[in-house]
């Protein structure tokens, strides 16, 4: 991680830093784009169908369910917008969540949709905590769908998807699940979590650049969601431009309409194969318990500096993101002298938002408890 040489980086939950590997994939690409043009074209659609392959790993997923999308919220729209639904059915989403997962099913009102936002707890860590058991309590039988982050990003509560998606199936009722919070940090296996949507995008924890994300459609559901936004990629004749077909795709890369971002494609694949290479050496639990273990000693020092921590009590819910205050600090504040440091956090949530990634190491904590030591 090249950001290392200067930076103690905790922003990983807005823009991360590139990984080395992505990096030089860009520039390869650019200096192909530039000397060879598309001549070289073939070698950036393996790419891409190297990232759909990756993707698939990653979530342990069948790689037709995989398409690419720009960012989130494209993958969030295909599902509200392409969900044929009925006036009178509801969808439920939990307070607080990031208006990605919240304008799209809003925009589902005018089609007679109502939108059920179910409040958060009152919780000793003070984040405000929406648990499964609040979810299901809500639906009813015109529920079609639970959309929810699996991680919030300014409480980095970590929501229970095993049990979410148990009892909503239980019931009828799918569930789209937003994962730029935490895809590739924490274990996620699709083919024993049989989660219905997801999409995320890279340029978060997966430290590749923005523009280039992946969303997973379950192969029953393909045929269910309309295509809102069709093109020549849409089709299975997709290069056949003299005669065009219209017959779409049977696998979700009927949802890829145009022209592909080749080069953030290349860069996205570059960096989840390194976690890949981790996990394998690893194992799927390593990056996640590293990340969490540095978060819960960061949220030790601070408290003992007089810090208010938002962090989940449950072990099981927590994950690389704390938000906390220092009483009679302004987060901007706080914000400002981080950089001055060459220390990097967020402001969100009320309170200043550190989120911190496997690459982090404790020098890194105690440079930005630092920070936190010269308001006291």
């Amino acid at each position: 991680m090249p950001i290392t040489g200067k930076w103690a980086y905790f922003d990983h939950a807005a823009v991360a830093p590139l990984s080395q590997p992505a990096a030089d994939a860009i520039s390869q690409w650019s200096n192909q784009a530039a000397h060879q043009g598309d001549t070289v074209w073939p070698q950036w659609a393996s790419n891409l169908s190297g990232l759909r392959e990756s993707s698939a790993e990653l979530m342990g997923c069948d790689t037709r369910e995989i398409c690419l999308i720009p960012n989130t919220t494209t993958g969030i729209n295909l599902v509200a917008e392409g969900w044929p639904w009925q006036p009178g059915d509801n969808v439920i989403i939990p307070d607080g969540e990031f208006p990605s997962n919240l304008f799209p099913w809003m925009n589902q009102q005018s089609r007679g949709v109502e939108l059920r936002v179910v409040p958060r707890r009152n919780t000793q860590s003070g984040g405000g905590e929406v648990h499964v058991a609040d979810l299901i309590d809500q639906m009813d039988d015109r529920t079609r769908i639970i959309a929810v982050s699996w991680v919030g990003y300014a409480t980095g509560f970590r929501m229970d998807i095993d049990t979410l998606v148990r009892e909503a199936h239980r019931r009828g009722v799918l569930v789209f699940l937003d994962a730029i919070q935490g895809l590739g940090m924490y274990p996620l296996d699709l083919g024993k979590t049989p989660v219905d949507f997801l999409a995320a995008d890279g340029h978060k924890w997966l430290l590749g650049p923005e523009g280039a994300g992946v969303a997973m459609i379950r192969r029953e559901h393909i045929d269910r969601l309309r295509c809102i936004n069709v093109g020549w990629g849409s089709v299975k004749d997709s290069t056949n431009y003299a005669v065009p077909s219209f017959n779409l795709r049977d696998d979700a890369k009927r949802f890829e309409s145009g022209s592909a971002n080749m080069v953030g494609g290349a860069a996205l694949r570059a960096s989840i194969d390194l976690f890949l290479q981790v996990r394998r050496v690893h194992g799927t639990e390593a990056i996640g318990q590293r990340v969490i273990g540095l978060t819960e000693e960061l949220d030790r020092q601070l408290r003992g500096l007089g810090a208010l921590t938002a962090f989940p009590s449950h072990h099981e819910n927590r994950t690389g993101i704390l938000n906390f205050q220092l009483p009679g600090i302004d987060p901007g504040q706080f914000r400002e002298r981080g950089l001055e440091k060459n220390v990097v956090v967020s402001c969100r949530g009320g309170g200043v938002r550190a989120s911190v990634h496997a690459y982090n190491d404790a020098d890194d904590i105690a440079r930005l408890v630092d920070v936190a030591k010269s308001f006291v």
